[in-house]
């Protein structure tokens, strides 16, 4: 069974803390998943239900307003200036479980991880039956001629940590050099806080050159679109064709109302700064009551996480968190490096979060 190759699903070994949380006599305030609370803009709302009369089959490739809107947003938020290709996907972790297979990565390959990252990072090179590598050095992989697939991911997933453009350089340099793709996770690429992050399309990193090089982009954080399953994809045109072709035959399509609706999306800048202005917020007091707390926050420059410790086993700390009614997620999730961090999200209520506060400076 395929299922076998694959790690246990993390949310679910986080059941029995979710239960002790949900014991608080005020109620759980989970900050563990991430999940957007805050309602759908309007605007977006108004073209999924006006394109809600769609009865024929949508296009893989996403209608032409939408490959335009895509195009357009890459290049003002990215800094991208040259030829890209893009390509609408069904959210971006369909997407990341399944690009080394659509990529054609298989047995004798490998995939270069962050030795702290999103989890589905592993299950796709585990779906493929490629070799996983965790590292965030070049230098360290030496010159292995089986890497074939090289993810990035900033801001990061769970840490909040940005990369520099000359990092980013680097790591699109070395994997030219062995023929390698380099696959950049930028979901959470305007929500920046102490740091601006930079896209691995801006021409600091590629001048104006994508080969070898993908940008994966998500409506779910930047639009409270993330029960609608709406990501992107922009980059190496050849590699975006290559997908193209495969995902056609796969069935791997945007249903054509969300394809409206992230137009709409994509086009509009207002609900992204009143959404900022929300996150920005609630950081500001989760950060505070986490510092009294005695926790420390490392990296957490970006993204809507807070990358916290208490200085011990990830699970003690989401022990003590549960106790008070406060679930979070366990640095164990992202890898053996993050064994004594947990992942504090930004994603609940206003009410919810005065709630956390409460309870953590409370002592």
């Amino acid at each position: 069974m395929l299922s076998a190759a694959l790690p246990d699903f993390p949310w679910d070994l986080l059941q029995p803390a979710k239960q002790v949380a949900a014991g608080h006599p005020d109620g759980i305030v989970d900050l563990s998943i991430g999940t957007p609370v805050d309602p759908v803009p309007p605007l977006i709302r108004a073209a999924l239900a006006e394109a809600a009369d769609a009865p024929g089959y949508p296009l893989t490739a996403g209608t032409p307003a939408l490959r335009a809107a895509m195009a357009d947003w890459l290049a003002r938020t990215c800094g991208a200036t040259g030829r890209l290709g893009v390509l609408p996907t069904i959210g971006s972790k369909e997407l990341v479980a399944w690009l080394p297979t659509l990529l054609g990565v298989g047995r004798g390959d490998v995939v270069v991880i962050p030795q702290v990252c999103y989890p589905t990072y592993e299950v796709g090179v585990r779906l493929a039956g490629a070799e996983v590598v965790r590292s965030d050095s070049t230098l360290a992989l030496g010159p292995d001629p089986r890497v074939k697939l090289v993810w990035i991911n900033s801001p990061s997933n769970p840490t909040g940590r940005v990369l520099p453009a000359g990092h980013l350089r680097k790591v699109v340099d070395w994997a030219r050099e062995r023929g390698a793709v380099v696959v950049s996770d930028e979901c959470y690429l305007t929500l920046g806080w102490d740091e601006q992050p930079v896209s691995v399309l801006s021409d600091e990193v590629c001048g104006g050159d994508y080969t070898g090089v993908i940008a994966v982009h998500s409506l779910s954080k930047r639009s409270n679109l993330a029960g609608y399953r709406a990501g992107f994809l922009g980059g190496d045109p050849a590699l975006i064709a290559e997908l193209l072709a495969v995902r056609k035959h796969a069935g791997m399509i945007v249903p054509a109302p969300v394809q409206a609706a992230m137009v709409a999306a994509l086009g509009d800048e207002s609900h992204v700064t009143a959404q900022r202005a929300l996150y920005a917020a609630r950081r500001e007091l989760l950060r505070e009551a986490l510092l009294k707390a005695g926790f420390e926050i490392e990296h957490s420059t970006a993204g809507l996480y807070l990358w916290s410790t208490r200085g011990e086993d990830c699970w003690t700390t989401v022990d003590w968190l549960a106790q008070r009614g406060i679930l979070a997620a366990p640095g164990a999730f992202y890898g053996p490096a993050a064994a004594r961090h947990v992942r504090i999200a930004l994603t609940a209520t206003d009410e919810r979060v005065a709630a956390a506060v409460t309870r953590l400076t409370a002592g």
